[in-house]
């Protein structure tokens, strides 16, 4: 079976459970609290696994792969199911443009370690670590707004999802992302592209049981 080390609220963790919905693949959760007792990800038992001492983790065969993206990759590669990403070139490019805006630029600058350095080491107030979160998810949620924007509106037919009818890997991180964004009180006015996506996609039952709140460690 397929073991997922994941924390509920994580967002990068999110990502990887819509994708191994989406598989349709059945996987074991295996909970990582980063924050109880300092955070159990800095536990050397855990570092033996993933040295980074990030979640998400994957854990298929004995073997361990880290990073959200690397293991959505590995999960449509591997298994049957549903593709994540499309057959045609430059679609499945714009797909990964898009996770790669958020997973590289957006998540990395706002996630829990970045934002418990700047108020702990760097005093940073409970204001300017909150103008910090927001200045980057603007700027970010911005370019996506656009490129999404073009894209359906080029496509002949509104699309559904991100990047036409069928929901791809794009969809999982836009939804994970924007969860992020609402728990942050990010105004969303500006972005109708992403919350329209991000709506269609709970209606579906593989994005509604990855949902934080539905996780086993969920509190």
């Amino acid at each position: 079976m397929l073991k997922l080390y994941s924390y509920w609220r994580s967002t990068a963790a999110y990502r990887v459970r819509i994708a191994l919905n989406l598989k349709r693949l059945s996987y074991q959760t295996i909970p990582v609290h980063l924050v109880k007792d300092g955070g159990e990800q800095h536990k050397l038992e855990y570092r033996a696994k993933n040295p980074q001492g990030l979640v998400p983790l994957l854990e298929h065969n004995g073997q361990f792969l880290s990073q959200s993206m690397a293991i959505c990759e590995y999960l449509d590669e591997t298994f049957e199911g549903p593709d994540l990403l499309p057959a045609e070139p430059f679609v499945k490019a714009q797909v990964r443009s898009v996770c790669q805006a958020i997973g590289c630029d957006i998540h990395p600058v706002n996630n829990l370690r970045i934002l418990k350095y700047l108020q702990g080491e760097l005093s940073v107030s409970d204001e300017a670590k909150g103008a910090w979160y927001h200045h980057w998810i603007q700027q970010g949620f911005s370019a996506l707004e656009q490129q999404l924007s073009q894209f359906n509106a080029t496509d002949g037919e509104v699309a559904s999802f991100a990047f036409g009818q069928e929901p791809t890997l794009a969809d999982a991180f836009i939804v994970a992302q924007m969860y992020n964004a609402r728990r942050f009180d990010v105004d969303l006015t500006p972005y109708p592209r992403l919350v329209a996506i991000e709506q269609h996609c709970l209606t579906l039952d593989a994005f509604k049981d990855a949902q934080p709140e539905s996780q086993p460690d969920a509190v």
